[in-house]
């Protein structure tokens, strides 16, 4: 269990390590602010993101799950604004970039699962 979630924080830190790379508009002050963030992150996905899914659920199906990308960011911007040392600035940087964060986590999850195969 302890593993698993070791796993998720450094999957979440490598993500929003690769949008702040590609975005001018999300920087981290320093290296553990993007570590913090990663933590503080992945707790709001955990407690915060079930209750937007359960409350927008109508609308994520009538999108077929697309509005779950605008919760993603939703999320983004309550990190952001919990944290002072990491910004993102607007609401639609916040959307790319959990468009990218979705991409990273599928991708270096698929990767890690087929190594402990």
């Amino acid at each position: 269990m302890l593993r698993n979630l070791l796993i998720r924080w450094i999957i979440n830190a490598a993500a929003l390590w690769v949008v702040d790379l590609l975005f001018d508009d999300i920087w981290f002050q320093s290296s553990e602010a993007l570590l913090l963030a990663a933590i503080l992150f992945g707790l709001l996905n955990t407690v915060i993101k079930p209750i937007l899914i359960f409350f927008t659920l109508p609308l994520n199906i009538l999108t077929l799950g697309l509005f779950t990308l605008v919760i993603n960011a939703i999320i983004l911007k309550l990190t952001d604004y919990w944290m002072d040392s990491f910004t993102i600035n607007g609401f639609g940087v916040a959307i790319l970039a959990a468009l990218i964060i979705s991409i990273v986590s599928v991708v270096l999850h698929s990767l890690l699962k087929e190594k402990r195969s």
